[in-house]
């Protein structure tokens, strides 16, 4: 197993793209990788690009009619049939729709496979984590699902147990729904609660198909405001110990920046410290339980393009590479520079939000008039009994 973590990159990710007023501005990618280069992790990392994914390599998540939907109007996106979901305001078709999706989803895949063919211990796709996407349909700014198409390849090549851990604010539905009946897959989404934000799914009750997937499914829903240290006491009440009993060949999490304060399309506010904190619990516990400490680590959602989104993943990138930036690092005035040259803003100064974040651990007692333990409680009693734990 290599000690060098893998970095997956093409500038042709941009090309995903769905035009100048959609929150999702591939401008956030370019700055990530900018960052990146800017501290020198590019140095510390194998950068490679991969292959796009292959039909047959699609078909491990998507129906074959949704595919042949995607291409088509990536020709002609005047002819995108929204039945599938693809020429609607969240996903609107456009130009090279399917290469660029294609590709953002085989830079997953090439991750998954350097991971489980022990070329690099850890893995990261920034540009990655579109979880939202289902296998008949684009949904909430995801046309192909990259996470599920990983976690596919991993069980294709022979992995018996994938964890998935997902932190972004929306609920990772589309890879909860892939892998439902599927045992060798445990899947954990924390998430704003679904009363207040899209997709409006990923309640606690919801816990896996009936029979052999049952428990396979994870969800945490909180409550909309919740903070720093509320969002790691829930973390660290739940996430340690199901890994710790699943024993995961491989952990792959979903690292989306849109639970940061700043964000502008949910409610959640958590810095950019937390995020940091979150990330490096994710290393660790893929060293304490995945075998041999593999990691793939991917991006997700961030609409603050600017202040938020390139610092959080050019952290996760450090973490993974064994290099981690410490939060008091000046930004370089080169980036900055380059954040100005490319949206005319000004970038931030430093790689914190100015937190020290810290929660009270669940094995402390807990409060059951607190909106954030009725949460955590909900989640453990839907869920710890079907594995065998105590809620």
């Amino acid at each position: 197993m290599s000690g060098r973590a893998r970095l997956m990159w093409d500038e042709a990710v941009t090309e995903y793209d769905f035009g100048a007023d959609h929150p999702m501005d591939p401008v956030r990618l370019a700055l990530t990788m900018g960052l990146v280069r800017a501290f020198g992790l590019d140095a510390s990392v194998d950068v490679r690009a991969a292959r796009s994914a292959g039909d047959s390599t699609l078909r491990l998540v998507h129906r074959e009619d949704y595919v042949e939907a995607v291409r088509a109007a990536s020709v002609d996106p005047r002819a995108a049939d929204q039945a599938y979901g693809i020429g609607t305001v969240d996903d609107p078709a456009f130009g090279g729709m399917h290469e660029a999706s294609a590709l953002i989803a085989g830079l997953s895949v090439g991750a998954a496979e350097a991971v489980w063919r022990g070329e690099s211990t850890h893995a990261v796709n920034f540009t990655g984590g579109l979880h939202h996407a289902m296998p008949g349909a684009a949904s909430g700014f995801c046309v192909y699902n990259d996470p599920a198409l990983a976690i596919a390849r991993l069980l294709e090549l022979g992995a018996e147990r994938v964890a998935y851990v997902d932190v972004d604010v929306h609920h990772g539905d589309g890879v909860q729904a892939a892998f439902w009946e599927d045992p060798r897959v445990l899947t954990v989404s924390l998430h704003e609660h679904p009363r207040t934000l899209f997709p409006q799914t990923g309640w606690p009750e919801e816990t896996g198909a009936a029979g052999a997937g049952e428990g396979g499914a994870v969800n945490v829903a909180l409550p909309a405001g919740t903070g720093d240290a509320g969002w790691l006491r829930a973390f660290h009440a739940v996430v340690p110990e199901l890994l710790a009993d699943f024993r995961p060949q491989v952990l792959v999490t979903q690292h989306g920046a849109d639970t940061h304060f700043e964000d502008p399309l949910a409610h959640l506010a958590v810095s950019l410290d937390a995020q940091r904190a979150v990330m490096e619990a994710c290393h660790d516990l893929a060293h304490s339980y995945a075998d041999d400490g593999r990691w793939v680590a991917l991006g997700g959602g961030g609409y603050a393009v600017v202040d938020v989104v390139p610092r959080s993943w050019t952290h996760l990138v450090g973490i993974a590479a064994h290099a981690p930036i410490d939060p008091e690092s000046v930004v370089p005035s080169s980036w900055r520079d380059e954040v100005f040259a490319r949206t005319r803003q000004l970038g931030p100064a430093r790689m914190t939000d100015g937190r020290t974040p810290s929660w009270q651990s669940w094995e402390d007692g807990y409060d059951p008039a607190d909106r954030l333990d009725q949460a955590v409680l909900a989640t453990r009693r839907s869920v710890f009994p079907l594995r065998g734990l105590l809620a």
